[in-house]
């Protein structure tokens, strides 16, 4: 087993045999801009690290790791368009540094790439690769439209929140480690044990993105802090304060969301004292710790080594504590 920081490099030195300079240059240009801005490569690491889990050769994994990673940054490109944001990464998004049509063109055009990436492998690996795929894709988009209704709805539940984070983005991180298990040809019982593990991680893993985006470094987050208070998103954040604040702190927080004539940067300072003096900011906390743990609950019930569980669990650990 490699280090995930050895999973990192191997997985960077074949995206950059994949972004290749293609024509026309305004289609593939801002495929290959995306894909070169950084990010943590989560999804990927998480496919090549599953496959030796299981006994699997990473290179083998290597087309399987870089779809998850394209299909996740064609998500992106098509959510900043959604959300109009102008930074990804701490750059310019897609939409902002070319335009609109090229920003849905481009995005179009790695959905199909990802597909293609499984044309590789033997027939009953594609047929199982490309039906998760197809399953994953599909919900990422139901995640997405709760995602945009919650927007202009005021009774969302927790509950509700928490299965659009599932969608949107949990299955997304299950589906990379269960293809790492299916080019591994793990069995079905294994393949499902570590979907699981990997949709609970990614659980965790927004919810401290909820948390990181009022509350984190604008230096090292790479998004615009408080971007998910300006576009009145019902974060995990505002719905515990709903939950947990007083009636004046509910009040309070409903007025400065509907306050049109606040500034960003008021408005967001606003809503963070708010989510700090309702006590939401420590549930989230307390909620990423929860859901790591039920997922290394899972990793205690998987019958693999002990030194690649501990891989798993510091991979685990590191997303908990993450800041960017």
């Amino acid at each position: 087993m490699q280090h995930i920081e050895q999973y990192q490099k191997s997985f960077l030195k074949y995206l950059e045999g994949f972004a290749v300079e293609k024509e026309p240059q305004n289609l593939y240009n801002p495929i290959n801009y995306i894909l070169q801005l950084g990010g943590k490569r989560l999804r990927p690491v998480l496919t090549l690290m599953t496959a030796e889990v299981f006994g699997g050769n990473a290179q083998v994994a290597m087309d399987a790791a870089l779809s998850i990673e394209v299909f996740h940054n064609f998500s992106l490109v098509h959510d900043d368009i959604m959300d109009d944001a102008p930074l990804r990464r701490g750059k310019k998004t897609v939409h902002e540094k070319w335009n609109l049509n090229t920003g849905i063109l481009s995005g179009d055009a790695m959905l199909i790439m990802a597909y293609q990436l499984f044309e590789k492998y033997e027939a009953q690996t594609f047929q199982a690769l490309a039906k998760l795929f197809s399953k994953t894709a599909l919900e990422v988009c139901e995640g997405q439209q709760y995602d945009i209704d919650f927007e202009t709805r005021n009774d969302v539940t927790i509950v509700e929140y928490l299965k659009m984070i599932e969608y949107k983005t949990a299955v997304l991180v299950g589906a990379a480690m269960k293809m790492g298990a299916i080019v591994a040809k793990a069995s079905i019982e294994f393949q499902n044990a570590i979907y699981e593990f990997g949709r609970l991680l990614g659980i965790a893993f927004q919810l401290q993105d909820d948390y990181l985006d009022a509350f984190g470094n604008p230096e090292t987050f790479g998004k615009q802090v408080g971007g998910d208070i300006i576009e009145n998103k019902k974060t995990y954040l505002y719905l515990k304060t709903l939950e947990l604040g007083s009636h004046d702190i509910q009040e309070s927080l409903k007025a400065i969301m509907a306050n049109t004539a606040l500034s960003n940067e008021d408005k967001v300072e606003k809503v963070k004292v708010l989510f700090t003096s309702s006590g939401a900011a420590e549930a989230t906390q307390h909620a990423v710790k929860d859901y790591t743990n039920r997922a290394f609950n899972v990793l205690d019930k998987l019958n693999i080594p002990e030194d690649k569980k501990q891989l798993l669990i510091v991979f685990g650990e590191q997303l908990m504590t993450r800041r960017v």
